[in-house]
């Protein structure tokens, strides 16, 4: 099993199971029939963040998705779906869910899932619980069984690896103190870097230097740097400033390709390790690229990927993930339970459907 988890084993509840997909700004959650795929319940709710709100608080917010999603199940004929209740609230147990499988941002470390396990366990929303990184969401939604490995670049970088018999290979994911680099906040820091030190003459020149404090409507480096840091640019905003790194290495900017180029490396370092943990660097295996970064296709970045990967990992299959991770929490969720195999083709085919109409 990857993840950490607690409850019962495959096989118990009665037909359903439930999928929560929590990163830092959203939570997506579904409730699915496990006999047939059927999406029952969906809703969407806020971020997750534990570390800035304690795990409590973080969870009262899944709750209020899950409540809504459990309420849509019943409304649909799903038997003894739990009744709305107030965050603060443990709910009743919803004796239909088999299985939870909660693929939460902010679940770096095993000790972390474990204890986020026990905490969603608690309010008794299914038989079982198993938490996961929500990394594993992106690798098991663009993929038919659960094999092959995941990279993610989104505000940071994350990767991890998975095989049919429960094996993972993944890394801690915490930041410069674990080795990572790159992601768009990474990237538009180093961005910020050159930028500031090509302007008053200790950098190599760079065209970043006129791009970055031009996309705030300021005239220089300077201006850009006394805006953050008086305030008058919130930080949140530094996440806008990679897509404009990228329109600069576009143009042939020296600096601005050699840290695209860094990027590309770091995403296929991590992959490369991953598929030799689990033995997979010796036959074609996927990689799936997701988070933003890498979603966005851009033109210097994906095809540098996907080279660098001919060489170190000739069998390496790569491509975009484009479907929600939601699907993919849902999918783990069904291969707990031991689903047919139709019940997550249908799942697949049916979920875009659904969220297409929305």
């Amino acid at each position: 099993m990857s993840g950490r988890g607690t409850g019962g084993g495959r096989g118990s509840g009665d037909g359903l199971v439930l999928a929560i997909d929590a990163g830092n700004s959203k939570t997506d959650v579904l409730v699915v029939s496990a006999d047939d795929g059927t999406v029952l319940g969906a809703a969407r709710g806020g971020g997750f963040q534990p570390q800035a709100v304690g795990v409590e608080a973080a969870v009262d917010v899944l709750a209020r998705a899950v409540d809504e999603a459990l309420a849509q199940a019943g409304a649909a004929g799903a038997p003894s779906a739990a009744p709305s209740v107030t965050p603060s609230v443990t709910p009743a147990v919803a004796p239909s869910v088999a299985h939870v499988s909660a693929c939460l941002a902010n679940a770096d470390l095993p000790v972390e899932e474990e204890a986020l396990a026990r905490a969603l366990h608690a309010r008794a929303w299914g038989a079982s619980t198993v938490v996961r990184n929500d990394t594993f969401a992106v690798l098991r939604a663009g993929v038919d069984e659960p094999r092959g490995v995941a990279v993610v670049c989104g505000a940071g970088i994350n990767c991890v690896g998975m095989l049919p018999d429960g094996r993972t290979a993944r890394f801690p994911a915490l930041g410069r103190i674990s080795g990572d680099w790159g992601g768009g906040a990474g990237l538009a820091e180093e961005a910020l870097w050159h930028a500031a030190r090509a302007e008053d003459g200790r950098g190599e020149p760079t065209e970043l230097a006129r791009a970055l404090p031009a996309h705030f409507g300021l005239g220089s480096m300077y201006a850009l740097v006394e805006a953050l840091h008086l305030g008058h640019v919130p930080a949140v905003r530094r996440h806008e400033l990679a897509p404009v790194l990228f329109a600069v290495a576009e143009g042939g900017d020296t600096v601005a390709l050699g840290l695209v180029e860094r990027q590309a490396r770091e995403v296929v370092a991590l992959a490369v390790v991953a598929l030799e943990r689990l033995g997979l660097l010796g036959e074609p295996a996927p990689v799936l690229l997701g988070g933003g970064v890498l979603a966005a296709g851009h033109p210097r970045l994906n095809p540098r990927i996907a080279e660098l990967l001919r060489e170190r990992a000739p069998l390496a299959e790569p491509r975009v993930v484009t479907a929600p991770p939601v699907l993919g929490a849902a999918l783990l969720a069904l291969d707990h339970v031991g689903a047919p195999p139709e019940a997550a083709a249908a799942l697949r085919a049916r979920y875009g459907e659904r969220y297409g109409e929305e």
